[in-house]
This record gives C-alpha cells, structure tokens and sequence, in this order.
C-alpha cells in the first residue's frame, strides 16, 4: 500500500471506483477455517469483507482475532465491526489499539443491539458511548494522537472509520440528522442496512449527497425461502417484496431437484438485485454495494458481473 492510503477500501472509494464489500460472520467457535474459506472465495470480488462484532447481541468469537486471522490466512482486507454495546471507552480503546496493531486499517463503528435480543439475555448491557461518539473518539486517536479524555497515544493508529445509516428509516428526516451528526464526528464512508425498496433509497441517497461521504449499500440476495421468512418477520422496517417470497416460495415447494432449485433461486436474485443495482447506479451517486451474503458467496460474482464495476 502507498504512503498515499493506508487501506484498498481508502483507495478505492478515494479514486472514485465502485466499491463491493462482503460480510463474514465468525460465529461461537474457536476454528474459524470455514470463515477463512469463504473469505478467500471472494478475494478478487469484494475490495474487503466485514467481520462482525457479536451481530444480534449473540456472544461469538472475538472481531478484532477473526479479522485478524482473516487478514493473515486469507490475505483479505477486513472492516473491523466495532461495537459500544459490550465495552466502555477503556476497552474501545484498547481493542483498537490492539486492532492496529494486528495490521487492521478500516473500522466500522456501530452501537449494537440490546443484549435482551440476544443469546444472553441476561448480560448487563454497557453503551458508554453511541456510535457517533466512538467515531468521534476513534478520529480523536488518529488525527490528535490521544485517548477520548486527552491523553496522548504513542505510535497512534491510522483508521479509515465508517458508520452505518438505514434508508428504511420512518421518518427519514431523523435518520439524516444522525448521519449529519456522524459525518460532524469524522465518518469517512458509510455502509447501510440491508434495503428492498427502490424509491425509499432513492430518497435516502438523493438527501445524503450534500454530505459528500461515500454511501456503500446493503443487499441480501435470499438463498431460501426459509431465509427470506425468517428475515421479513424479525427485521424491523425491511420487507422482503411479496412477490420474491412468492418466487422462492413456489421454487421451495414446486422444486424438488436441489440442483435446478439452487440455479433457479440464484437467476432469481440476479435478476431482481441486478435491475435494482443498475437503477441506482445510473440516479445516484452511490458509491459501491455490501453483500451480506453470508453462506451465499456462489452468488457474488454473477451478481457483479451483471451490476458492473
């Protein structure tokens, strides 16, 4: 890497390319090998994947081990997902510390959810700080060289730190006035929840343009229909369009060869998320797509190859 960027994501949306990222989801384990196979999957794809941060508030694998083990086995970049749910600022900082000095360049800060939705229910939840507040803390680090409360940090690190918007969100006014207040804290890039609705994320990229941070998209290509249920019911604010579960639905059921029904199902994400994709890219300024395909990576190239680079 060039003294110019201290990551490929930092460069890439720095000289304008459309950006892919991926997502990968170490789970409750100690053996991460099957992580490590998906992420080397998708090397040539995305420009980096995401590793996830006890996601649902379910206790698994340290982020900051996994995306290092992934760097180092896989030798793909990672977003290092960074939550306040389960820390205070001591262990913020700590963990990114140590984060940089595993060789982990880009972070994506993130409140989490409630620990009452999660595995442990039971678990005393911290939120010391918001998501904003950590990316103000975490550009406190890179650009004073201190702590949050001034203390200053020897061989400080070098973050490219993104935070995360939902286009779903009802009403929108609130949701750019928290992706206002992130930009003021120094977010440098911005991936969103995972989105259906065409005209909502037109309205939501068309207000976010004035703050001239690069808007990297979520998507989730539906590899079941079981999956597809399960995600319509339990994620607030994002329905799945009726007429794809619909599809997946007759394909569960009218499909028995597994086969034909994994080529049917794939043909089916690639139409609808590549007519989707292509129509956001000729009306917005988006800046590149994050595929949380997760168990799905199949789908990833195809799915790029018809969205173009």
């Amino acid at each position: 890497m060039s003294g110019q960027y201290i990551s490929e994501l930092e460069r890439h949306l720095k000289e304008g390319k459309f950006v892919y990222t991926g997502e990968l989801e170490p789970e409750k384990t100690t053996d991460i090998s099957e992580t490590i196979e998906m992420a080397r999957e998708l090397k040539g794809y995305v420009v980096a994947c995401n590793v996830t941060d006890n996601p649902r508030a379910c206790a698994y694998i340290s982020s900051v081990v996994a995306s290092y083990l992934i760097q180092k086995e896989a030798g793909m970049e990672v977003i290092f997902q960074l939550t306040c749910r389960d820390r205070n600022r001591l262990a913020l900082t700590s963990e990114l510390l140590g984060a940089y000095a595993l060789g982990i360049r880009n972070v994506l800060a993130l409140t989490g959810d409630h620990t009452t939705l999660g595995d442990n229910p039971q678990a005393k939840p911290v939120f010391d700080l918001d998501s904003a507040q950590l990316i103000y803390m975490i550009r406190k680090m890179v650009d004073e060289k201190t702590d949050l409360a001034g203390n200053p940090i020897h061989h400080p690190p070098k973050f490219i730190v993104g935070g995360v918007a939902n286009p779903n969100a009802e009403p929108l006014e609130a949701e750019i006035l928290k992706f206002a207040r992130k930009v003021k804290a120094g977010m440098q890039f911005c991936q969103t929840q995972v989105t259906f609705d065409i005209e909502k994320t037109k309205a939501f990229l068309k207000e976010v343009e004035r703050f001239e941070v690069p808007v990297i998209l979520g998507i989730f290509p539906l590899k079941s229909y079981g999956i597809a249920e399960f995600f319509d019911k339990n994620v607030p604010g994002c329905a799945v369009p009726r007429h794809l579960l619909e599809s997946l639905r007759e394909m569960d059921k009218g499909i028995t060869d597994k086969q034909k029904r994994k080529q049917k199902i794939d043909e089916l994400n690639i139409e609808f998320f590549g007519e989707f994709c292509r129509e956001l890219r000729k009306t917005t300024r988006l800046a590149g797509l994050h595929v949380m395909a997760v168990g799905y990576t199949r789908i990833i190239p195809p799915l790029i190859e018809v969205i173009g680079r």
